[in-house]
């Protein structure tokens, strides 16, 4: 028994990173992608060459483009639970599912989707700012030392 990985079931198996690039610039255009994703190779000056070199140097960021080919290029449906902690590269789609067309995508659900990520940022602050138990109790800032 082989603890092998079918990658036959991942869009992203043997499409580089340039050439993925390049569907995704050539179906909404370098605006739409920096609406969508933030990230600063997308708006200056923007150029595919650029933006690979970026994204080889900064994985968060090619992880995000990634996840973007997937769910809004190939609009494939939400993962699992448990392939959505995986890396995009390392997700399975399971079989029988096919990608569909591109998403439609404007600025102004761009904006939409900026206010609504906003809003979750700041619940999370407002969750984050109580007492955590280890500032409450001294013992917990303790170093463990063996003697």
């Amino acid at each position: 028994m082989s603890n092998e990985i079918n990658f036959e079931n991942n869009p992203l198996h043997g499409v580089s990173l340039k050439s993925l690039l390049i569907e995704i610039v050539d179906q909404y255009g370098f605006e739409i992608l920096f609406a969508y994703l933030n990230l600063n190779c997308f708006k200056t000056n923007p150029s595919i060459e650029s933006s690979v070199k970026f994204l080889k140097k900064a994985e968060w960021a090619r992880q995000k483009v990634e996840i973007f080919y997937l769910y809004q290029y190939k609009n494939l449906p939400r993962a699992s639970n448990e392939q959505f902690l995986l890396p995009p590269r390392k997700r399975i789609i399971p079989e029988g599912l096919a990608h569909r067309e591109p998403k439609d995508l404007s600025f102004d659900d761009a904006e939409r989707l900026r206010e609504k990520r906003a809003n979750k940022a700041a619940d999370r602050e407002q969750w984050d700012d109580r007492p955590s138990r280890r500032s409450i109790d001294p013992r917990a800032r303790r170093k463990n030392t063996f003697r």
